[in-house]
Parts: structure tokens; C-alpha cells; sequence
């Protein structure tokens, strides 16, 4: 009876959950980073604190935290956070929330990405229109637009490519 070992199958689960783990952690450490940069490594600091409650929030080990802190404060490698806005298909507003170490790679890499799946960058503030933030300073559609089948499956796998990418934080958009 072979492939039927318990062993087997608990293994590549676990795999699994793990990719789904560090892809999750890897992102947030990013973001804690950019905010203990901004704060000079002081963990009263309201963007750092959320960072925290976040990364906790996801059930990330407190070494892992610390050890971002520390390594954020301590290190010259800088990161920026970029905002692009874009329209997807259906004519979809996105809001693509970035932490990167390089600019150019990852506009490049964005624009790929879009035109890719039937998308284009926008100007700055050309789809912020659609969009206001929350009490969590979360982005919410303010008026969110009807999307036909078709369109609707592009974006998704326009924001599923887009949320792969190492460098995106955040994807938001005002389709239905």
C-alpha cells in the first residue's frame, strides 16, 4: 500500500502552512521595519506599536519581532514605502502600498505585473479619488463599481500576482 503513509500526508501540509507562514511573516517584517526605522527604534511610537499588534495579531513569535526591531534600528539598508496607483481591468481602481529597497526594481516590476493582467499605472492621486481611509487607516472603496465576470476574474489574478510579489504590502481596490 504505498502513498498512503500518515507521515506523507502531515508532511506536505505542513509544508504548506509553513510557505503560507513565512510569505505572511516576511511581509510583516518588512513593515515592522520601515516603522522602527521611522521611529528610531522606539516601540511607544503609534506606527511602530501597530506594526506590532499586527505582526501579533498574526500569530508571530516574539523573537522574530524583537529581532526585526533590533535589526531595523541597527541597519543602514534603507527602506521607503511606495504607494502606485493603477486602474485594472474594468476600469477598477488599485492602490498598491509598497516597502522596497529599490525604487526602480520594483516600479519596473509593478508595471510588468499590471500590463501583464490588463492593467496600467496611473499618476499619483489619478485613483486615490476612489478611496477614503477608516478609523484603522485602512483604505475603503467609496464607491465600489460593478465588475462583469470576465473582468472580475482578471483582477483577481491580477491582485493574486500582485500580493505574491515580495515588495507589496497592501492591494486595494473599488470593485465589488
Amino acid at each position: 500500500m504505498s502513498g498512503h503513509s500518515k507521515w506523507s500526508k502531515i508532511k506536505h501540509k505542513k509544508a504548506a502552512t509553513d510557505a503560507r507562514k513565512s510569505k505572511v511573516f516576511s511581509k510583516l517584517v518588512r513593515f515592522i521595519a520601515v516603522e522602527a526605522k521611522k521611529a528610531k527604534g522606539d516601540r511607544n511610537s503609534p506606527g511602530l506599536r501597530m506594526a506590532i499588534e499586527k505582526a501579533r495579531a498574526e500569530n508571530m513569535p516574539a523573537d522574530n519581532i524583537d529581532r526585526a526591531v533590533a535589526k531595523a534600528s541597527s541597519s543602514t539598508e534603507e527602506l521607503e514605502q511606495l504607494t502606485y496607483e493603477a486602474y485594472g481591468p474594468g476600469g477598477s481602481a488599485l492602490i498598491i502600498e509598497c516597502y522596497t529597497d529599490n525604487r526602480n526594481r520594483t516600479a519596473q516590476e509593478i508595471k510588468h505585473l499590471l500590463s501583464k493582467n490588463g492593467g496600467t499605472l496611473a499618476n499619483p492621486g489619478a485613483a486615490m479619488w476612489a478611496f477614503q481611509k477608516n478609523a484603522e487607516g485602512k483604505l475603503e472603496p467609496l464607491s465600489p463599481i460593478d465588475l462583469s465576470d470576465s473582468d472580475l476574474e482578471s483582477l483577481a489574478s491580477l491582485v493574486d500576482e500582485l500580493e505574491e510579489h515580495d515588495d507589496v504590502n497592501e492591494v486595494y481596490t473599488n470593485a465589488a
